[in-house]
This record gives C-alpha cells, sequence and structure tokens, in this order.
C-alpha cells in the first residue's frame, strides 16, 4: 500500500440538472452540482445555523447517461469518487482552479417526486396496509428447503 488515500462519499441533492458533453469518440461527460448541508446551534444565539457547501461532481460515460435520464434538480444521492482539482488559464492570462469530485459509483437515495409523495401521508399508508396484507397471505419461500439457516 502506497500510504494515501483520496476517497470521498457525500449525500445531497442536485444542484441543476446535469449538463452532458459529447466527445467525438463517443464517450461523454456529466456535470452536476452537489449540495451538503451542516446543521449546528450558535452558542451566541442559541439560533440553528445551516452551512450548505457546494460539490462539482463529474460523471463519465454510461455513469453519465444514467445520471442524466434519471435524476433532476432537487434529487437526494450518495456518490463516492475521488478528489480532482484542475488548474487551466482564463482569457485574461490568470491562473485559475477547479475542484471536481470525480464519481466512481452513486447510488439514487430519492427522486423529486418520492419526496414529494412522502409528504402527503395519506396517500403512503394505504399503500403500506396492502403490502402488508399481501406479504400475510403469500409465502416468502418453499416450506421444504433444507437450508441451515
Amino acid at each position: 500500500m502506497s500510504g494515501t488515500l483520496n476517497k470521498v462519499m457525500l449525500i445531497g441533492h442536485l444542484g441543476d440538472e446535469v449538463k452532458m458533453h459529447y466527445f467525438e469518440g463517443g464517450g461523454c461527460v456529466g456535470r452536476f452540482p452537489l449540495a451538503t448541508n451542516e446543521t449546528y446551534t450558535s452558542k451566541q444565539t442559541n439560533e440553528r445555523v445551516t452551512n450548505t457547501e457546494w460539490h462539482n461532481i463529474v460523471v463519465r460515460n454510461k455513469a453519465a447517461e444514467i445520471c442524466e435520464k434519471y435524476l433532476s434538480k432537487g434529487d437526494r444521492i450518495y456518490v463516492e469518487g475521488r478528489i480532482k482539482t484542475r488548474k487551466w488559464q482564463d482569457d485574461s492570462g490568470n491562473e485559475r482552479y477547479s475542484t471536481e469530485i470525480q464519481c466512481t459509483d452513486f447510488t439514487f437515495l430519492t427522486t423529486k417526486k418520492e419526496s414529494e409523495g412522502q409528504a402527503s401521508p395519506t396517500k403512503q399508508e394505504p399503500q403500506k396496509a396492502d403490502s402488508q396484507n399481501s406479504m400475510t397471505n403469500e409465502p416468502i419461500g418453499e416450506e421444504d428447503d433444507d437450508l441451515p439457516f
């Protein structure tokens, strides 16, 4: 082992739609901002304070196409990747830096539509009751399994 590690794990909300860029060779890159929040109570004012940190997420090829298809602004996602800092010169000749999260893995946690659906519990309760009834009426597996667990 080399003794170093560059690993990032974030859970946050998309700040905008996934922006795609396609290359001549068939590859593509998707980019989107991800917001993470830190909330604490201020000792001086005794008020709740929320700080939002913005992260630039970069996904490539098939993963980028999946993100573009299924994600939209406000969706919650788990992102795993590594930090990469790019350096370039702007039109004025000044050196500019950009820090990005190069995404290696992700999991969709909630979509905006699902979040809105949870806000109205009356729609969710009948579905839970139906699924509980169907679970008690149908066997999960065969009774004659000879598995040790």
